[in-house]
């Protein structure tokens, strides 16, 4: 009887009528995936894979074939000491962003991406481009740290984060960088994890506004913690303590394989409609970056809107010529930050 569920070899639709195969996405994950787990086993950090990775760890004994990243946990207390050993130990083929290191960096995505050099991927995300340096194919990083037990407050402090979504995005396409309402939200995030230490709780941190209302993923710690290895792509790499139980509360009951005995095969329960690639819409093995005129495309409407709004929201207060002058002089001022960036 096989263990998984048999994968097969998915391609994906990218720009200018391009097919990719994701396995050759998967294989160049898969660097970035070994030296984040040499790095953190030399180190003593405690890391492990998580959401659809693990996953797929489960059904598919890998990637689940129409995944295109990895994302993984790092324990908040291990944060600094893997931010000092990526600095000291990463080899010269990868590189990273995180907001500790480039206050360009957009907080309200996963905390870091470890990249892989000479590679170029275009997200799906329009709203939140990433504006350091370098955009290769890349594994997100999201610490693991503690929660309050108390659903209501919990929450509560990410409701207070989400409040904050529009000024971000807001300020970050007009052209500037909001770097205070980011400090701002870092310091929130820090407050609420300090006053929740030894609630057996833990998740993903509120700095990630995206999950639905009530319904983010928080674990019994005894459930997460201590990581067990499991096989991913013929490597062995860790995950959570209980992954049946934790899967189940994140992704519902039917999240994992079944047995056929009529089939002799292990089914995969996810509907066919759902089985798509959701990050990427371009993908090169060999550039550092590209130039795309659908991109530009992109970047100048989602800036043309952010600024008709300013100017709706300026003609509250002034009348239409001060209006108009104050939205074109906060143009050409970002326009000449954006030169001496």
């Amino acid at each position: 009887m096989d263990k998984y569920i048999k994968s097969s070899n998915v391609e994906i639709n990218i720009r200018d009528n391009k097919k990719v195969n994701l396995k050759d996405v998967h294989e160049e994950i898969l660097t970035i995936m070994d030296e984040i787990d040499r790095i953190c086993r030399k180190y003593n950090i405690t890391y492990g894979l998580i959401a659809g990775s693990s996953l797929g760890m489960v059904n598919y004994g890998g990637f689940i074939p129409w995944d295109d990243d990895i994302d993984v946990f790092i324990l908040r207390s291990d944060w600094n000491k893997f931010i000092k050993a990526l600095d000291e130990e990463l080899d010269d083929k990868f590189y990273y962003h995180c907001f500790e290191k480039d206050k360009r960096y957009n907080v309200l995505i996963p905390q870091m991406k470890i990249r892989k050099k000479n590679t170029y991927v275009e997200e799906e995300n329009f709203l939140l481009e990433n504006r350091c340096s370098g955009n290769g194919i890349f594994v997100d990083i999201v610490s693991y740290g503690y929660v309050n037990k108390n659903k209501y407050i919990d929450e509560l402090f990410r409701t207070i984060i989400k409040l904050f979504v529009f000024p971000l995005v807001f300020i970050d396409n007009l052209g500037f960088n909001p770097v205070l309402l980011k400090k701002l939200v870092v310091k929130i995030e820090n407050i609420y994890n300090n006053i929740s230490q030894d609630s057996g709780k833990i998740s993903q941190p509120i700095l990630i506004p995206w999950e639905k209302f009530m319904k983010e993923p928080i674990f019994d710690e005894e459930d997460v913690l201590p990581v067990k290895e499991y096989v991913f792509e013929g490597r062995k790499y860790y995950s959570y303590n209980n992954m049946e139980k934790v899967l189940k509360k994140w992704y519902g009951n039917n999240c994992l394989k079944k047995w056929n005995d009529k089939k002799g095969i292990w089914e995969e329960t996810l509907p066919v409609e759902k089985r798509k690639s959701k990050h990427f819409k371009d993908v090169d093995f060999n550039s550092n970056s590209a130039v795309k005129i659908g991109k530009i495309k992109q970047d100048f409407f989602v800036k043309l809107i952010c600024y008709l709004l300013l100017f709706l929201i300026m003609n509250i207060f002034f009348d239409v010529f001060v209006s108009l002058g104050v939205t074109v002089l906060i143009f050409i001022i970002s326009i000449i930050i954006k030169l001496f960036d």
